[in-house]
């Protein structure tokens, strides 16, 4: 299993899209044949202004804005902000897939429908999370190619997705991890709960059997932690970022920031405490350049040599709800920077303090 594509619903498509393209260097894939459930054609079989597709390495975004009254953007505005309203699964055996929906009575919101193309075979059906997540979609595909040694038409960028992180209300943190264990065979790995003096949060990892897909899931511990913020704004339940993972975070941060990306600040007091740590793994000129940059380190004290770098940004919609984080896993680090995660809470306690939003 991998994630396949993000569908996002936003109000403006052609915004958000040259967005992404002009920040985050997307491109604009023409024709929609590879995601046949998306609809919302016009002729010559091209996306229409409502819809656009886009790429970067092995990351598949698509972008809808409403167009007609029916349409699934439109629903999800009634009630949502701009956010992620869809995430596709690429699974190995949709009839194993299938399988395990019945035998736990899932609701099939479309059926199983087959698509065959000149070099694959498309086969997806579309379901409904946890109750608190029905309206994020949840796509399964499974594409079986019908040709060997195909060119390749990736752009040449390395990025991937690295997780995507759910945001749930209280008392629903085991539940939803329960329905991806059940559902679609997750297991669960870390979990962590953080508490300042101010707010707090308790979170379940949950990794698909194959390790390619993890998925955080966040629950607020108190009424005035970020993550119950952003279920307000939300209303309710919902992604609350994508982490895209990159192999040279340094430079990729510097020409973003280039480009006009705005990041969460980070306190130079960080980088006195973290350089102090056990087993600090980078040298003098590489702690200078993520300082720079005000990025993140952490590492396993057993796996010193394995660094993970990471970065967030701010918000990228008027609601204090979606933002994008930027990682570097070192010799294939694993974790998510347990060491950061505190550091990570209180830079957006921060933001949440100038939103008012902190102590009310």
């Amino acid at each position: 299993m991998k994630i396949d594509c993000v569908r996002f619903f936003v109000t403006d498509g052609n915004l958000f899209a040259s967005w992404l393209i002009d920040v985050l260097g997307f491109e604009l894939v023409w024709g929609n044949q590879e995601f046949p459930w998306i609809g919302e054609l016009s002729e010559g079989n091209h996306p229409s202004q409502h819809t656009y597709i886009l790429q970067s390495g092995s990351v598949r975004l698509i972008v809808s804005s409403p167009q007609q009254p029916s349409d699934d953007a439109v629903r999800y505005l009634q009630t949502h902000p701009p956010g992620v309203g869809e995430i596709s699964f690429l699974v190995d055996n949709i009839e194993e897939a299938i399988a395990r929906l019945d035998q736990n009575q899932i609701q099939i919101l479309t059926p199983l429908q087959e698509l065959k193309l000149e070099h694959q075979q498309i086969r997806w059906l579309t379901i409904a999370g946890w109750s608190s997540l029905t309206h994020i979609s949840h796509v399964l595909v499974e594409r079986r190619w019908l040709t060997e040694n195909l060119p390749c038409n990736h752009s040449p960028s390395p990025l991937e997705i690295d997780h995507i992180v759910i945001n749930v209300p209280d008392g629903e943190l085991i539940p939803v991890s329960n329905w991806y264990k059940n559902i679609l065979g997750f297991q669960p790995q870390q979990s962590f709960n953080i508490q300042t003096e101010t707010s707090g949060l308790c979170s379940q990892v949950m990794m698909s059997p194959c390790g390619r897909v993890q998925i955080p899931i966040n629950q607020p511990t108190t009424a005035n932690s970020q993550i119950q913020e952003f279920i307000n704004a939300n209303n309710g339940a919902g992604i609350q970022h994508i982490a895209l993972r990159l192999p040279n975070i340094i430079d990729a941060i510097t020409q973003l920031r280039q480009r006009g990306l705005q990041f969460l600040s980070v306190p130079p007091s960080y980088y006195t405490n973290v350089c102090q740590r056990h087993g600090f793994p980078l040298t003098t000129a590489e702690l200078q350049a993520i300082a720079s940059q005000q990025i993140l380190v952490d590492w396993h004290q057993n796996t010193p040599f394995s660094p993970l770098l990471q970065i967030f940004t701010q918000p990228i919609f008027a609601e204090p709800t979606f933002f994008f984080e930027f990682i570097e896993r070192r010799q294939q680090a694993k974790g998510f920077g347990e060491g950061n995660f505190r550091a990570l809470f209180t830079a957006i306690e921060s933001e949440q303090d100038k939103r008012g939003t902190l102590r009310s």
